[in-house]
């Protein structure tokens, strides 16, 4: 096993995609030792989601699955299903994104798992839960569109419009990861596993925070307001000299410092502006104001000159100027072997990069050779 803060955590990971691979990855960053279980022949519907490739892998799983080893089993066969369930009851944590009721069928589902595995920390990941959802395709874009993401997310009122990447997917792969994490926790105090359930809708309402409590708590319905802020202003993207500049105003100093900057520093004493409700109140016409002066300065410049003074501000980067800005502040983003660095920094046991992505079934011989024998670790 490896050092880390989860060292000595066996993963069997059932699950495929982005979700619950997402966060598998980031445990076994932590130390975990994750066993990735794919079908034959295609493992991983994210092998065939390319291009782009890189050393004929699909980017897209590159992406999510450094630090596995991975097995393949065939779940319909007898000898397949032995050894999932074998593996199942020597495993601390086993993750799935099937459709809900598959694992029963195969009796690998958790009150089944339990009896042998009576401290297994079971997360099930779903779309819609495992009641009148359970037939619902769990697609990150459906869950944006009937989750509501869409109708808040857009240029205008009209115009629907995805996040650029599989967002909710993410969400819902950390959220399961925290809740892992505290079933361990709970666990290491009571010796008792338990069944954590995450679906994508959930996590995306939880997500939406104010969006979701605006129609909670005061019965709004918000829609698209393009770069705007429901609740902040100005909270947007400007147009500069030469492209644009997203400004995060949040308080009345940092709004009197911006247009002090801009030349018109009279604004902050306009009632139409001095506050932030009367702001958002007046959002058109300060809008017209400030992008006139905006539009005189490149972002850059904008950039250099605003945040010494406060002023949250910063150019719209394509994702190899985002890279840049992160190598310049020293942030690291890069891990061996081109992936993203793990975010989570920590002083005495940081994340680390010990596999690559494996190839499929690139550990079968292994782990069937280790399930074969009397429990030690993998590989030991």
């Amino acid at each position: 096993m490896t050092d880390g803060p989860l060292s000595g955590v066996l993963i069997a990971d059932f699950s495929r995609v982005l979700a619950a691979p997402y966060a598998t990855m980031l445990l076994a960053d932590l130390g975990a030792e994750v066993i990735k279980v794919e079908r034959p022949v295609a493992g991983d519907d994210t092998r065939a989601w390319g291009p782009p490739h890189v050393d004929g892998e699909a980017v897209y799983y590159r992406s999510v699955n450094r630090n596995k080893r991975s097995v393949v089993l065939d779940l319909g066969d007898p000898a397949g299903l032995a050894a999932g369930r074998e593996l199942a009851l020597r495993a601390d944590v086993l993750i799935e994104n099937f459709r809900p009721g598959l694992m029963a069928r195969y009796g690998l589902d958790h009150d089944k798992l339990r009896v042998g595995n009576p401290g297994l920390v079971y997360c099930s990941v779903s779309g819609f839960g495992g009641g009148a959802g359970a037939a619902l395709p769990g697609y990150d874009l459906l869950v944006q569109a009937v989750g509501g993401l869409m109708s808040v997310t857009g240029p205008a009122p009209g115009e629907p419009t995805k996040v650029g990447v599989a967002l909710v997917d993410v969400l819902t792969g950390l959220h399961a990861g925290i809740g892992i994490l505290a079933a361990l926790r709970h666990r290491e105090a009571t010796g008792e596993g338990q069944l954590i359930e995450v679906d994508l809708l959930s996590a995306l309402l939880s997500s939406m925070v104010n969006q979701s409590a605006n129609h909670l708590m005061a019965g709004l319905t918000p829609g698209i307001m393009g770069n705007r802020h429901p609740s902040v202003a100005p909270y947007e993207v400007y147009q500069a000299a030469d492209r644009p500049i997203a400004l995060a105003v949040g308080n009345d100093r940092q709004f009197a410092s911006l247009v002090g900057a801009l030349g018109a520093p009279e604004l902050a004493a306009d009632p139409r502006f001095v506050h932030n409700a009367s702001r958002v109140a007046h959002v058109d016409e300060l809008a017209a104001l400030l992008s006139a002066q905006l539009a005189t300065r490149t972002a850059d410049e904008w950039f250099e000159l605003l945040t010494p003074l406060g002023v949250p501000c910063g150019p719209v980067n394509d994702l190899a100027e985002a890279f840049a800005l992160a190598e310049r502040l020293g942030l690291e983003p890069r891990a061996p072997g081109g992936s993203v660095r793990n975010p989570i920094k920590l002083s005495a046991t940081p994340p680390a990069y010990r596999l690559p992505p494996p190839t499929l079934g690139e550990h079968t011989t292994e782990i069937l050779e280790w399930l074969a024998k009397p429990e030690s670790p993998p590989g030991g």
